[in-house]
């Protein structure tokens, strides 16, 4: 399932689990998540940073959704605990950053993403969007999610018109991840040494929540957060 772990001013979300565990975004996992982002958020003091790390071959392999033999009105509340998820981590107040060490597919790309920073690992998996294979309908805020993050032309078209495997290093140009490192035990050096350079700035959390939502606002309407910047 997944744990967190208080090291310092670090809040430590890990995905659990043997290394064929696919972390894939049930309503379980989901839940424990956001059971977890409530903790570091009732926990958090001026310098707090989250950092949200998975064992194994996958970061995550998406919503748990079999679009065989599930019935929509199962996909529609699943899409919409996620959406909440995703809702939970942009008003978390403290910076986020995502170690991504393993593949990060349809929904777990959006997990992965939807932190401040991503560190990805070399050769140890892709992003993919694999809907337009297995014909299934991405939400408008999971849309908003990429456009929000995306920053190279052509690339979003590419990612979800024609489902390419991004790797770490076109990811970064692309703008999805922040830092390409050579190993899995790099990543996660990066990502922690990150964490501990941000913690130091010590931020006004609550201030910290309200700049991410005033620079993604499109997103956060999508996400039913409303927010609008007043001085």
């Amino acid at each position: 399932m997944c744990s967190l772990e208080k090291r310092g001013n670090l809040f430590v979300l890990t995905l659990t689990g043997d290394g064929a565990d696919e972390h894939r975004l049930d309503s379980a996992l989901i839940s424990s998540i956001r059971t977890a982002l409530l903790d570091a958020k009732v926990h958090s003091t001026h310098g707090s940073v989250f950092i949200t790390v998975a064992n194994g071959k996958f970061f995550s392999n998406g919503l748990a959704l079999d679009p065989a033999s599930s019935p929509s009105t199962s996909i529609l509340e699943l899409s919409e605990v996620y959406r909440s998820m995703l809702a939970d981590f942009v008003s978390l107040p403290m910076p986020t950053i995502s170690v991504v060490t393993g593949h990060a597919v349809g929904g777990g790309l959006g997990l992965a993403i939807c932190h401040d920073y991503v560190f990805m690992s070399r050769g140890h998996g892709v992003l993919w969007m694999n809907e337009v294979h297995t014909g299934m309908l991405i939400p408008d805020f999971g849309i908003e999610l990429l456009r929000s993050k995306v920053m190279k032309g052509g690339s979003l078209r590419d990612i979800l018109l024609r489902g390419v495997k991004v790797k770490a290093d076109e990811a970064v140009t692309m703008g999805l991840v922040d830092v390409a490192c050579d190993s899995r035990e790099s990543a996660v050096e990066g990502g922690f040494r990150m964490g501990v350079e941000l913690a130091k700035m010590k931020w006004d959390g609550e201030f910290y929540a309200k700049m991410r939502k005033s620079l993604y606002p499109n997103l956060c309407s999508k996400l039913g957060l409303g927010y609008k910047a007043r001085l």
